[in-house]
């Protein structure tokens, strides 16, 4: 999850989540979602822009305001960009963090402009099939922590890490809805569990093989859940922790019986192939 990354890139990067200037590119229900999120993880409203395809969101942006659909993003207008910073070209200059949940790429985001933020900056690239701007390219602008939505990249950072433990937790104690709570909650275990056994610049949050982490996700996300009154089951954090690990583990276990009977394939080589000329052809 985005937040569980930049949790773990700021502590990398020796930056912290209250002080430092923050650019999102793109307004939809994701990227909304982790500016609400990120906000009450502690960062600064003053020091956020977030951009659309029409310019920043701020209280002048009467379009956004006079059709309700959008309230999300009025709520944002209301509470971030003081200044009223009007395109993400001025927004990424001197800022700390770009997340980027746009249009994919590559060129999207252009390295100039990644060049004009911070030391050591955070650049959060996470359109797919293909990321705004590829992590190399982004590093070579100066950026320190290049996160994508893609597993063949370092530091994916989309919901699949997310959602294992997010939806185990909320099945076990039968929770009526995931409130912000419980998805931050999510967010803080990834990061911490990441952090017990070591990150760096290119490996921030744990990869999909680390499967221990969904049961102690699933755990902080129950007790959250019943913490936010939501829980329709009660269950203690060992309980939760350990039925969620049978079940994986299960699962699991499973799966791998019917890989190697046959019954699930493996993707053919030729496709594998035929997608990496793909990937070489775009990034030339």
């Amino acid at each position: 999850m985005t937040l569980g990354g930049l949790i773990n890139a700021l502590k990398v990067a020796g930056k912290q989540m209250g002080k430092v200037k923050m650019a999102f590119f793109g307004a939809g229900a994701s990227n909304t979602t982790i500016v609400r999120l990120i906000l009450a993880a502690g960062a600064d409203p003053d020091n956020i822009v977030m951009c659309d395809s029409k310019g920043g969101l701020h209280k002048g942006r009467k379009d956004i305001e006079a059709d309700k659909r959008y309230y999300r993003k009025w709520e944002i207008c209301e509470a971030t960009n003081p200044n009223r910073i009007n395109n993400i070209q001025d927004a990424m200059k001197g800022a700390d963090v770009l997340i980027s949940l746009s249009t994919p790429g590559p060129g999207v985001i252009k390295a100039e402009w990644v060049k004009t933020m911070a030391k050591k900056s955070i650049v959060f690239a996470c359109a797919n099939p293909v990321p705004e701007i590829y992590p190399y390219e982004a590093k070579e602008a100066g950026a320190y922590v290049v996160a994508t939505g893609r597993g063949d990249f370092p530091n994916q950072v989309n919901n699949s890490i997310g959602f294992p433990g997010i939806l185990k937790g909320a099945s076990l104690v039968k929770a009526s809805k995931i409130t912000d709570g419980m998805a931050i909650a999510a967010a803080k275990c990834l990061a911490k569990t990441a952090e017990k056994r070591g990150i760096n610049p290119d490996d921030i949050v744990p990869k999909m093989t680390e499967w221990e982490v969904f049961p102690s996700e699933a755990r902080d996300v129950a007790m959250q859940a019943i913490k936010d009154g939501v829980a329709r089951v009660k269950m203690s954090a060992k309980e939760v922790y350990k039925k969620a690990y049978d079940d994986i583990a299960e699962s699991r276990k499973l799966t791998e019986t019917l890989m190697a009977k046959g019954f699930i394939r493996k993707p053919p080589v030729s496709m594998l192939e035929k997608a990496l000329k793909k990937a070489i052809a775009q990034a030339k």
